[in-house]
């Protein structure tokens, strides 16, 4: 590839490559043959593999330091700055806020709101002016598309970053749209649920009325040994994994492949068997379909965790 100057957030500025002595023609060029992508007006970035929350990190790194308004990113944008994860966010444009109680719009590619900040809700992160973490995690709980499910994830992602619940719990306290959703995801948020996928799986549990699980709990053997740590379980008896791909991702050692993990988490369950523990497993699709909670609900039944 061309090799053209970036600036510190490994953004390419036309303007930059210009200066450089590289002619305009030799950046349409790039960006014509994909060399590169645009990530803005006048900006791009070296083509490659992203995530659709990277690609939007980076729009929205472009929109900041592009911008000729003062103005704090926010929402799912600040989510992506900070590395928040979210549950199916809406990442088509590009969120600011004003700091004022005007200069708000909506276009195709950026949401300028309207609202003021308190003297700790502004953070400066690369450079770059963004909604503290917790102002991020409360704005994008009462405005995700998910609901309930979605407040739950982001504060459990906040928790897992070092948010503070109780500085999450004031900001909700005044009247916003989608106050009381996020007030009862913040009251069940836990650090311990480790991705989105986890977290929209106890959503459903909890608006079933089923058990709360306890997360992350590990299960010794014989000789104390750790024989598995569990998504989750209820009382010992029954264990729920939430099979993602991208947990599979993290599982794979250096030299292995993603079969390899898949017959290591096989044995895994296997030990938790012999211990008489019930193993079920759900994917996104489960999620999706509204299956996890009759199966859940079943074996409490059976096992006598819950009444008939």
């Amino acid at each position: 590839m061309t090799p053209f100057p970036t600036d510190r957030h490994g953004l390419i500025h036309r303007a930059a490559v210009l200066s450089a002595h590289f002619s305009a023609d030799e950046y349409r060029r790039a960006l014509h043959t994909k060399e590169t992508i645009s990530v803005g007006r006048g900006v791009c970035v070296p083509a490659g593999q992203r995530s659709p929350t990277e690609w939007h990190r980076l729009k929205a790194v472009a929109a900041s330091v592009t911008s000729d308004v003062a103005a704090t990113l926010s929402h799912q944008s600040a989510a992506a700055i900070h590395g928040v994860e979210m549950l199916r966010p809406n990442l088509r444009r590009i969120h600011m806020t004003t700091g004022s109680p005007d200069g708000g719009y909506r276009t195709t590619t950026q949401h300028r709101h309207v609202g003021t900040f308190g003297p700790d809700e502004v953070v400066e992160i690369e450079g770059l002016r963004v909604t503290s973490l917790e102002r991020t995690a409360v704005d994008v709980a009462c405005s995700s598309p998910m609901g309930f499910a979605g407040a739950l994830a982001v504060f459990d992602s906040a928790l897992r970053k070092g948010a503070d619940r109780e500085v999450m719990a004031g900001l909700l306290g005044s009247r916003r749209r989608g106050a009381a959703h996020a007030r009862r995801a913040l009251h069940h948020a836990d650090g311990l649920s480790e991705n989105p996928g986890e977290s929209w799986g106890r959503a459903q549990m909890i608006e079933a009325g089923l058990p709360v699980p306890r997360l992350q709990h590990e299960f010794r053997g014989t000789g104390a040994n750790v024989i598995a740590r569990t998504d989750y379980d209820w009382a010992g008896l029954l264990v729920g994994e939430f099979d993602g791909r991208v947990k599979y991702e993290k599982l794979v050692r250096p030299g292995e492949s993603t079969s390899d993990v898949v017959i290591r988490e096989k044995a895994r369950e296997d030990a938790l068997r012999r211990l008489g523990i019930v193993v079920v497993r759900w994917t996104w699709s489960d999620l999706e379909n509204g299956r996890v909670v009759g199966v859940i609900r079943e074996w409490l039944t059976r096992l006598a965790i819950i009444a008939a």
